[in-house]
């Protein structure tokens, strides 16, 4: 089956561009040139990816995304003209999985849509690797088969990026895991040099499972070269 991919943007002539080059790569597009249409045609076509700008009228890209996270989890990429960091941080806090910054090809585009796809794959979460179905650490236990995760008996919500950082961290228990091998693992290799995406993720996970996350005892910082668990 196509993956499915939904791309708003208000420039016509660019998702109708967008559309026909994705389509001859082996994927199902369908087009919107708002936010508000694009919410609506989202429920009828069930897209696998999102692909959203910043800069439309009525309601923004920001706007959408915020909208798009209240009703579900699948992937959204930004792709937008505006690029500086405050913007991307932004994006991401949004709910965002991605943030491309215009002009880009379609062969990137591709590359990225294809890239958040295996991310939330639940087959992929262990690198294509028998592992152990249960990981944990004291309260905290994360199964890899019910793709649950719970402390101290109580569920925890996590994105799918979440789950698959924090499985990867865990797998890894007490060893330093470099930036460059987390972002390849988690995100893959395109965004090897993304250290912010990482940054940001490692703040979620805090925020959700230390008791102190400006103390962490489960996720610790090894300046300059990447994170250990446990």
């Amino acid at each position: 089956m196509k993956p499915k991919v939904l791309f708003i943007d208000d420039d016509y002539d660019l998702t109708e561009l967008i559309k026909l080059m994705l389509s001859k790569m082996k994927f199902d597009v369908e087009t919107a040139n708002n936010g508000i249409d694009g919410l609506k045609r989202a429920y009828v076509f069930r897209p696998d990816v999102i692909v959203l700008d910043v800069m439309m009228p009525d309601m923004d890209g920001w706007q959408t995304c915020q909208r798009f996270r209240e009703m579900t989890d699948v992937p959204i990429i930004m792709l937008t003209a505006l690029g500086s960091q405050e913007e991307v941080i932004k994006g991401l806090n949004l709910g965002a999985d991605d943030y491309l910054v215009k002009p880009i090809t379609a062969d990137e585009l591709a590359a990225r849509i294809r890239a958040v796809l295996r991310r939330v794959s639940r087959s992929d979460t262990n690198g294509g690797k028998k592992a152990e179905p249960i990981l944990s650490q004291g309260n905290l236990v994360v199964d890899l088969d019910k793709y649950e995760v719970t402390l101290d008996g109580e569920r925890i919500d996590l994105s799918p990026t979440e789950f698959k950082l924090l499985a990867v961290l865990m797998k890894y228990k007490g060893r330093v895991l470099p930036h460059e091998f987390l972002l390849t693992e988690v995100w893959g290799s395109e965004y090897v040099g993304e250290i912010d995406y990482l940054r940001l993720y490692i703040s979620y996970l805090r925020r959700k499972l230390e008791k102190d996350p400006s103390n962490p005892t489960l996720i610790h910082n090894e300046w300059g070269v990447g994170y250990r668990f446990g």
